[in-house]
């Protein structure tokens, strides 16, 4: 179980446009939620929505299944990988979450600071 259910940042019901609005909405740089992903593949079962700069990201969260762990965005060497969905959570809490713009190729980071609830 990826530690989802139960917790305050999880939108259950939630599609992207929905989050991108409340997200938007909040104009609060590091306001987050994670959302069920729209193509409902279990190799990227979840999206980390995350507003930083005016901007809102959409992240994916990849299952790996040889592991049973949880990774952001793209497969990478070397990328972190997570024991649930709540250890990305805690983590990108303490330390800065890397923000990948691909259509102006710039980085930013921010951490995950304000919940989001979708009403």
């Amino acid at each position: 179980d990826a530690g989802v259910h139960s917790k305050a940042w999880y939108a259950a019901t939630c599609d992207r446009k929905m989050a991108e609005d409340a997200l938007y909405r909040s104009n609060k740089d590091g306001s987050f939620l994670i959302r069920k992903s729209s193509g409902q593949d279990s190799q990227q079962p979840y999206t980390l929505v995350v507003f930083y700069n005016r901007r809102v990201y959409n992240i994916p969260i990849r299952f790996i299944e040889s592991t049973r762990q949880y990774a952001l965005g793209r497969e990478k060497s070397g990328e972190e990988r997570f024991d649930s969905v709540a250890e990305i959570v805690e983590n990108h809490q303490r330390t800065s979450l890397v923000l990948i713009d691909s259509q102006n190729n710039t980085k930013d980071s921010t951490k995950l600071e304000h919940i989001v609830r979708v009403s």
